[in-house]
């Protein structure tokens, strides 16, 4: 279908009048009357009842009416978009990353971007699958290594190792952890096996299992072993970025951690020149810049 006699078309459903949406389009009665008289023989229907007080919708208009509103709320929305990669930061921004991340240390984050951003709407995609950018499933990704996909800016953020963690009340109560043959008095709490995970975290929970350890709590991602070990469980496989915002945490066995883990930030090439998109790398960037700032003061 002509989409210009579609936009005259849903003026007209809209104003109810040739001559009140000849005024919105800027055309004359006759030139409206003409492109709708066209649509209708193109489609071989009727789409409007002729009354002396106006233009009433056949069912046939109707339906086609609530085709064209749906079409022009989705164009609003990516004029939108449009103008917010020229102007100002607002609009919808797609964010994906892991849970763990995302719940431990995106999230809790997130109220500083939207004082400085308050139009901004962010739709925080948590899970552990990779969802394909270049296909736009998602338009900003904070990954645990390095993205493989073709046309994609991304930029290390940090390193990150997987430590061991526990309260003081839970070491007050099980006794002290100095080596790792005392985990035979302890509980493992850590991500399960066959889940999704940081593979240097996996890798350290096959490490640690090759000990006898008689108790353990499996959970599916890194979220749920922290309130295991926030109410006094065990000693959780967790990572080292939690120790700022958990600080009564307690790290035990300093020799026994991971391998580092990077933490990459990664968009498409062609949202390059996205306001949002930069305001929150920009943003991740300098919180994170400041978390190492911290780290060694």
């Amino acid at each position: 279908m002509d989409w210009d006699k579609l936009r005259i078309f849903h003026a007209v459903a809209d104003a109810g009048s040739l001559t009140h949406a000849g005024d919105v389009l800027h055309l004359s009665q006759s030139a409206v009357s003409r492109q709708i008289r066209s649509l209708e023989e193109s489609l071989s229907v009727t789409l409007f009842h002729r009354h002396a007080r106006g233009l009433i919708l056949t069912e046939q208009g109707e339906l086609l009416f609530d085709a064209t509103q749906a079409m022009v709320k989705r164009l609003d929305a990516a004029a939108a978009r449009i103008r917010d990669s020229e102007d100002e930061v607002f609009g919808e921004l797609r964010v994906t990353t892991t849970t763990g991340f995302g719940t431990l240390w995106l999230a809790p984050r997130l109220p500083a971007l939207y004082k400085k951003y308050p139009s901004l709407k962010i739709d925080l995609m948590l899970e552990e699958r990779l969802l394909d950018l270049p296909m736009r499933e998602a338009d900003v990704a904070i990954r645990m290594k390095e993205p493989s996909q073709a046309d994609l800016i991304r930029r290390r953020l940090m390193n990150i190792r997987m430590r061991l963690y526990a309260t003081p009340e839970y070491l007050a109560d099980a006794g002290p952890l100095e080596q790792i043959s005392d985990f035979g008095h302890h509980r493992l709490i850590c991500q399960h096996a066959g889940v999704a995970q940081v593979a240097a975290g996996a890798l350290l929970v096959q490490q640690l299992m090759a000990y006898e350890i008689p108790s353990m709590l499996t959970v599916n991602n890194y979220f749920g072993v922290l309130q295991g070990v926030l109410n006094h469980l065990g000693v959780g496989v967790l990572p080292d970025y939690l120790t700022e915002d958990f600080p009564n945490l307690v790290r035990v066995l300093p020799e026994v951690e991971s391998s580092e883990v990077p933490v990459f930030l990664a968009y498409p090439e062609e949202l390059r020149h996205s306001k949002r998109v930069s305001a929150f790398r920009d943003f991740v960037t300098e919180e994170i810049f400041a978390y190492r700032k911290r780290q060694r003061d």
